[in-house]
């Protein structure tokens, strides 16, 4: 969206989206390996963590650190590639973010919103890194993806309610109980609702419309229709899902720019 405002050459967003497909990358897993550190002892007391590396001893502690500060180091690096403002930026969602999110859990029933602003820090960091801050832009869809990280995460922890109540663990799916499906439902709907308003803070063309919002609210229906919250695989299965949102959400924009063009 960024590149769109300023009609950036397609080269030069083929360039960002690779150097940001690798930092995000990095940065995803670093987080995945402090988070299964942290949790070591709660993966231990849920049947579907139990078998991990780390709490089935496969993996030592010390290893796991050795691997995170590598993870950290080149994913911080990756910040140099970018402009002053969005390295600094993007600073914070190392530090405090993505750092203190497996904590999370322990203080608050929401970990799945910190987990949105951690997982969604990356949209004003590529931004900057692009332009100045439009912030009204920004903040629309910044605030639109933490709801879409709270729909998907929430269908995740579905997994393993049972196993969080009895090992004391926060989370927005024992939070929401049995209106989990309909508050889920107005997630979705404020989320695609941000994402059509930011297109047309924007500027976005027709492209946007029908490709993101349109093949995103699809996508969303689909989902809640089809989920099974009392049936794990479908847990999973709908959480992986949100992967093809994201590449639905991309696709509309990458065409948007093209067609701006010819």
């Amino acid at each position: 969206m960024a590149a769109y405002s300023v009609d950036l050459p397609l080269k030069s967003i083929m360039t960002q989206l690779s150097m940001y497909a690798i930092g995000s990358t990095l940065l995803h897993s670093a987080a995945c390996v402090i988070n299964d550190i942290c949790d070591v002892d709660f993966d231990r007391q849920v049947e579907r963590t139990k078998s991990r590396p780390l709490p089935a001893g496969i993996i030592s502690i010390r290893e796991a650190t050795t691997f995170l500060i590598v993870l950290t180091v080149a994913a911080t690096s990756m910040l140099l590639l970018t402009s002053p403002t969005a390295g600094l930026v993007g600073l914070l969602g190392i530090f405090p973010l993505h750092a203190l999110y497996p904590l999370m859990k322990r203080w608050t029933w929401w970990p799945q919103a910190w987990l949105g602003l951690a997982m969604n820090w990356g949209y004003p960091v590529a931004w900057l890194s692009i332009t100045t801050l439009n912030l009204p832009v920004v903040a629309t869809f910044f605030c639109g993806t933490i709801c879409w990280s709270i729909f998907y995460d929430t269908i995740y922890a579905c997994q393993d309610r049972e196993d969080d109540v009895k090992a004391g663990v926060g989370s927005t799916a024992v939070l929401f109980g049995s209106w989990i499906r309909p508050i889920l439902t107005g997630f979705a709907t404020t989320f695609i609702a941000c994402v059509v308003y930011a297109g047309m803070l924007n500027g976005q063309g027709l492209a946007y419309y029908v490709v993101s919002c349109g093949g995103g609210a699809i996508h969303m229906c689909w989902q809640l229709l089809s989920w099974d919250m009392k049936l794990p695989s479908s847990c999973l299965a709908k959480f992986r899902s949100n992967g093809d949102l994201g590449y639905i959400l991309l696709a509309g924009m990458l065409l948007d720019c093209y067609i701006r063009r010819q």
